[in-house]
């Protein structure tokens, strides 16, 4: 039996929690703040639409109890805190003058305002702090708590992490009749990877809203070319595009009707066609549609400025930001991008 941390205490947050404590029998402590009605209506009701907590998993508001409890620390948050949780993190672990520890975080994002990834952020944060022999992992790919959880469903997914060994490790010793794991090398792919999974979830999703769901096959190949080029350029392996980080996640992304991306992107394009209006804005489509965010809303943001950082064509990446962010109008993003320059396939 181990004692595992878990900082977050969402829906994916509360997945790894039932998963550390039933399958594989571990103690385990959630962190959340006080006063965020998802922390408070899990420490009181202890369950959630998704799972009732297990006898073996507790919670707490406090970050230094929580990351003192467990050499083995789960970031399981959105992407866009954790610019502020990277500093609050690294900061707490040397107040409690603890090093070594080893963090997986389980976020497919990347920050909006920087363009830094996660790991990025940590390791910054960490270096600054003196935090050197603490480890940084990614735990991603293919999966959705509804189908894992309430429907018992198998998942196959990928822990990379700045130190080999270590992330073979970690797959190791989580994996279990429910959940196999890969390691991998390839922090930043893995990232980037299932960072564009989500922007290209939301332009699968359109598709289908449009009635072009023909063209999905086309952005699966495409899609995962462009993507492969981005992290080729920001130091990664190609090939990670067509694994389990992108490719296998991306894929269930299109299959499974629990896809928030997917169903972000089809009622987005939806409302334009049956509304027979030329733009609306996300935020416009999650009030109307009592929709939560797709963190490939904000994603595209980043994946866009990354593409133009590293001179790298994305031009369907470039096309999701376009349609969110600057009103561009969906059909007519699909026509300009049928437009292009004729060229090689793999240019």
């Amino acid at each position: 039996m181990k004692k595992i941390t878990i900082l977050g205490c969402g829906r994916w947050a509360s997945f790894h929690a039932w998963y550390q404590a039933t399958k594989l029998g571990n103690d385990v402590l959630m962190w959340g703040r006080e006063g965020d009605p998802i922390y408070d209506k899990l420490a009181k009701k202890r369950k959630n639409e998704f799972m009732k907590l297990p006898k073996n998993v507790n919670l707490t508001s406090s970050l230094s109890d929580a990351l003192a409890f467990s050499d083995i620390i789960f970031i399981i948050i959105s992407a866009q805190g954790m610019r502020e949780v990277s500093g609050l993190v690294a900061a707490t672990l040397k107040d409690i003058n603890q090093d070594n520890k080893i963090i997986v975080h389980c976020i497919k994002g990347i920050d909006e305002k920087t363009s830094r990834t996660v790991s990025q952020m940590l390791r910054t944060e960490l270096d600054a702090n003196g935090l050197t022999k603490t480890t940084i992992n990614t735990w991603v790919g293919p999966g959705h708590v509804q189908e894992n959880c309430l429907n018992g469903q198998p998942a196959i997914m990928i822990v990379a992490g700045e130190n080999p060994e270590v992330a073979k490790e970690i797959a190791k010793k989580f994996s279990s009749s429910m959940m196999k794991l890969y390691a991998s090398d390839d922090l930043i792919g893995a990232e980037v990877g299932a960072t564009t999974k989500n922007v290209l979830g939301i332009a699968a999703g359109m598709l289908e809203g449009l009635g072009y769901g023909s063209l999905k096959g086309a952005l699966m190949a495409r899609g995962c070319y462009e993507v492969s080029k981005l992290i080729e350029a920001m130091g990664g392996n190609k090939m990670t595009a067509y694994g389990l980080a992108h490719l296998g996640d991306f894929e269930a992304t299109l299959f499974s009707r629990s896809s928030n991306n997917r169903k972000f992107g089809e009622v987005f394009s939806r409302h334009l066609v049956k509304e027979k209006i030329s733009t609306i804005t996300p935020s416009e489509v999650v009030r109307i549609y009592e929709l939560s965010l797709a963190e490939g809303v904000t994603s595209s943001k980043s994946i866009y400025n990354l593409a133009k950082t590293h001179n790298i064509s994305m031009p369907i990446c470039e096309t999701v930001y376009k349609i969110l962010h600057e009103g561009v109008e969906p059909q007519q993003a699909i026509l300009d991008y049928f437009k292009r320059e004729y060229r090689y396939e793999f240019y």
